[in-house]
């Protein structure tokens, strides 16, 4: 397969790009949503791999534009940012799957061959953590106010450098 890898992390995309490549596929690599829309015009990918937080324009902005310049094109969006809110918004916008970093190669690779939903998959009957209601409510926030951390501080009565500091963390499981 041929992969376009959208991601601002270098490291972290040469090194998926790496393994990728030992696994017998070609990978494209991409630090901003424009590089990836531009890498897009220029070639035909199989599928394509994207993070939610990039500067400039989000990995959900990016899905959007993917899916709407080719409605076949398996699409995973994996963030270290993982939250309900953005996991749901990812698969309406057209991503065929999302995952949390860290996730193996294996994983990543299953995801994008994966075509249909898996109703048997194993529902736990556990409640959310507390740390973990707190990062899904921050999302949700923070989507409201269209990404803007000031905005969301104030409306959750909160610090900024306090949001800004959970917001660095990965989401709690």
């Amino acid at each position: 397969m041929n992969i376009l890898i959208t991601d601002d992390d270098c490291l972290f995309a040469q090194t998926l790009s790496r393994q990728l490549m030992r696994r017998g596929h070609k990978a494209t690599l991409a630090s901003s949503s424009e590089d990836a829309l531009l890498a897009v015009e220029n070639q035909v990918f199989d599928a394509a791999i994207t993070d939610l937080v990039m500067p400039g324009e989000s990995g959900l902005m990016l899905v959007e534009q993917l899916h709407h310049s080719d409605p076949e094109l398996p699409i995973l969006v994996l963030t270290g940012y993982a939250s309900i809110a953005t996991a749901v918004e990812a698969i309406k916008l057209g991503a065929r799957h999302y995952l949390a970093k860290p996730a193996s190669i294996d994983e990543i690779l299953q995801a994008l061959a994966q075509v249909e939903g898996n109703a048997e998959l194993d529902v736990q009957a556990k409640p959310l953590s507390v740390e973990r209601l707190e990062w899904e409510h921050i999302q949700k926030v923070l989507r409201e106010h269209n990404g803007n951390i000031s905005a969301t501080a104030r409306s959750l009565e909160m610090h900024r450098r306090t949001l800004q500091r959970k917001l660095l963390k990965y989401a709690p499981h």
